[in-house]
């Protein structure tokens, strides 16, 4: 007879897989946007799915008394990982507020990073619900260094913004959108973090 998983090991994944799942979507759609406000709806329709599982996750907080790592754990990483997810829906629904339609290289190029993010952090929270702490290393760092390239990334739009767009307003809008897909990549270090401090904690 094998053990049900954890309810909040299993509300983890799920948050995780929803995570993949949206910044793909972001990723594949965010150069063709003929719809910016379907595009829009979409994402927020996954950020409303990961507010359910992080209403899951407090709810049976305030009633379970034994939980698989320590409860702060638990709710350091439920926010972190909303966090990610109300970053990229933010990101989305600029698009629609501004009506960007034109392809922009820079914000595919993010996309990208965010993209690969998801998918590490994803590997990370199956390996903390397979109990191999000391292998999340290896996705930990690699966020990191997504993070860092995404650093990178911010610096040379902006200098290239600055240099190619005459309109303010174009200006303005661009910058906005730069800043708030590279903080989502803070976000998904952010989750990095949570993770280094809950192997110290546990191994």
């Amino acid at each position: 007879m094998f053990k049900k998983k954890d309810i909040f090991f299993r509300t983890l994944e799920e948050m995780a897989d929803t995570l993949v799942v949206a910044c793909e979507y972001f990723g594949e759609n965010v150069s063709k946007l003929q719809d910016v406000s379907a595009f829009a709806k979409q994402m927020k329709n996954y950020e409303t799915q990961c507010d359910k599982y992080t209403h899951t996750i407090l709810t049976e907080l305030n009633k379970t008394f034994i939980t698989p790592i320590e409860r702060e754990d638990i709710m350091a990483l439920t926010k972190s990982l909303d966090d990610v997810l109300d970053g990229i829906e933010a990101c989305a629904s600029r698009f629609e507020m501004y009506q960007i339609k034109e392809h922009d290289e820079y914000i595919s190029l993010f996309a990208d990073n965010i993209v690969r993010c998801s998918h590490q952090i994803k590997k990370a929270i199956y390996l903390l619900t397979q109990k191999k702490l000391l292998a999340m290393r290896e996705p930990n760092i690699a966020i990191n260094e997504l993070e860092n390239q995404a650093d990178d990334l911010l610096r040379v739009s902006i200098t290239s913004l600055f240099s190619n767009v005459t309109d303010p307003i174009e200006l303005i809008k661009r910058k906005e959108i730069y800043e708030r897909l590279e903080q989502t990549t803070d976000y998904c270090e952010d989750v990095a973090n949570t993770l280094e401090s809950i192997i110290m904690r546990n191994s």
